[in-house]
């Protein structure tokens, strides 16, 4: 009788819900007012980025979401400023649930 696996397609369905909702946080901020995040077509897959980086904007947010501290925060991105990442956490608080367009 042939064994029945089940464990790799879970694994699967996991890793396609985690990109799913990694998708959608993405479209949760319409971060197109703030001067500090471009979008570069063909740069980290055209996502939300920390303008002269490569930096995920949604990351620095998520983050500090997720209860890190900003001077935490900043010493694991040194290239921004603790300014810059306050800006970028009340900007994200402040037009959360904004579709992008």
């Amino acid at each position: 009788m042939p064994r029945k696996t089940t464990g790799g397609c879970q694994l699967a369905a996991l890793k396609s819900k985690r990109v799913d909702r990694m998708a959608r946080l993405d479209s949760y901020i319409d971060w197109a007012g703030c001067d500090l995040v471009e979008r570069i077509p063909g740069k980290v897959s055209g996502r939300p980025i920390v303008r002269g980086t490569r930096i995920l904007a949604d990351t620095i947010v998520q983050d500090a979401k997720l209860g890190s501290p900003l001077e935490e925060i900043q010493e694991n991105y040194p290239d921004l400023s603790l300014a810059d990442i306050e800006q970028l956490v009340s900007f994200a608080h402040s037009h959360r649930g904004q579709q992008v367009p």
